[in-house]
Parts: C-alpha cells; structure tokens; sequence
C-alpha cells in the first residue's frame, strides 16, 4: 500500500532526490564555525553515506541570522562560508545547500552552491523566494514554525510561476504554545499532494525554541523516534544537524547529532528502512 503520492524527481548536483528513488541524507552543521570543522564533517558524512550507499547533500550555515538574542553567534559569514562550501563541493564531490536571508544575496549565493533554502521563519518572503527561483537552482522550502501544509501550495506556486519546477519542501515541527514544537505527521502526505519531494528534519523538529535563557533548547534523544516516523511515511530525504562536538557548537547545541556517532544511527535506520 502507498502511504502517499509519488513526487516529482529532483536533480542536485550528482544525487536525485524524489521520484522512485532511495530517501536520500541531507546534513551537516546548524553552522559553519570554520573551515576544517566543516570540512572534516563533510567528509565524514561523504564516507558514510558512500559505504551505506545513501545519496547525501552537505548542508552548512554561512550565517544564522534568524537569532532570538543579539548575544549569539552566527557562523562564519557570506564570503567565506561561500567559499568553504565551494571547496568542500570540488574537493570532496559532493553537492551543497545553504540558507539564504536576504534576497539581494541570492545569486551570489547560487554560484556556490547547488541548492538554495528557504528558512522556515522566512517561507512568505515573497521576494527571496522569487529570488530563489529565478535561479534556477532547486531550492528547499522549509514549512514556517506558523503554517498550516496546506498553505504551503501558495508558497510554492510563488516558486512555480517564477520558472521553477526544482522544488522540496520541508516538515520541521509547528509551534504548540510558547517554547515548544510538534510534529504533526499528516502534513507529509498533505504536501506530498502537491507534487515535489517531501523531506522531515528530524533535529529542528526537537526544539524548544528560546528555552535556554535566549537561546534555543531540545532534546536530540527523540531524534531517532522521528526518523523511524519519517521513513515509514516515505519521506523522500532525512535533514539533519550533525557537529563534531554538539555540546560546544555555536548554535542548536541540544539537537545536532554527534559525528561520532552518525554511521551506527544511519546503519540502524538502513535497516529499519
């Protein structure tokens, strides 16, 4: 029995994602903090993902700028998170995502990389996701903390009359009363409706946004539960934050899987899977 709709296959860089393929990994850390911290995860999750025969996309914040506190940290900055990213795309082979904020950024951005993402927290900008589109780069639209699935059609029609056809949406947990977030699984088959790949971040999906004294809490201890959710829903791809040392990361400390530990979490959900 299908659970839901077939989606549409997208292309980025050498992986595809969507359509009849395997779900496909995208991960890396909530911020790139340098480059050898960025590029040693990249590469960890490249030699993985290659022996598990997952398709992977590295993800990596150049900035976070969507901070509850004026005290936090936001990564690295456009110019050289920009050119970490491209290294880590021709020295490792492997595609690139990253945030974008601002859409007088976006092309700059799309020379770099191989996807553009839409943060949940800026899904209606309609000018950076027209930005993002005209592109033509695929692009990942995370579904706002305060949307309902449903009006996610709006957002991709934004995308779609603007020239793009290469679009992913993202289930990241809704915002259920303050500092706090649920993850509602039948908004999977309602976007899968629409036609386009459907991922499920299980690391953002575990917060509690601005419970540790202006900054974000959670518990990356459900993150497995989610996963398993994921795949029996059929999910098209797994989006995750993973750090070499989570407790010492500049940001989302308590929801970034441990490096470490990554090939036996990804070897027990292959297995589930």
């Amino acid at each position: 029995m299908k659970l839901r709709r077939k989606s549409a296959e997208i292309e980025i860089g050498n992986i595809r994602i969507g359509g009849s393929n395997p779900w496909a990994l995208i991960a890396g850390p909530c911020a790139i903090e340098s480059e050898e911290m960025a590029k040693q995860t990249a590469s960890v999750l490249a030699e993985v993902t290659d022996k598990l025969n997952i398709p992977f996309v590295f993800k990596g914040s150049y900035d976070k700028a969507n901070r509850l506190s004026i005290e936090s940290k936001r990564g690295i900055g456009l110019d050289n998170g920009l050119e970490i990213l491209a290294n880590i795309r021709e020295e490792i082979k492997i595609p690139v995502l990253t945030d974008i904020h601002e859409s007088i950024q976006v092309n700059e951005v799309a020379r770099y990389v191989d996807c553009l993402q839409i943060p949940a927290f800026l899904c209606r900008q309609t000018d950076l996701v027209v930005a993002a589109a005209r592109t033509g780069k695929p692009i990942n639209i995370k579904k706002g903390q305060f949307a309902a699935p449903h009006d996610m059609i709006h957002i991709v029609q934004k995308a779609r009359i603007h020239g793009s056809q290469k679009i992913m949406l993202t289930e990241r947990g809704t915002t259920f009363g303050y500092r706090d977030l649920m993850v509602d699984m039948r908004n999977i088959p309602i976007m899968a409706e629409f036609g386009y790949p459907v991922i499920l971040d299980i690391s953002h999906s575990q917060q509690n946004p601005g419970a540790s004294g202006g900054k974000t809490g959670g518990s990356r201890d459900f993150i497995p539960h989610m996963a398993l959710c994921g795949l029996a829903l059929e999910i098209d791809a797994i989006y995750m934050e993973v750090h070499p040392d989570p407790d010492n990361a500049i940001s989302d400390r308590k929801t970034q899987w441990p490096l470490s530990e990554i090939e036996a979490f990804l070897s027990f959900l292959k297995q589930k899977a």
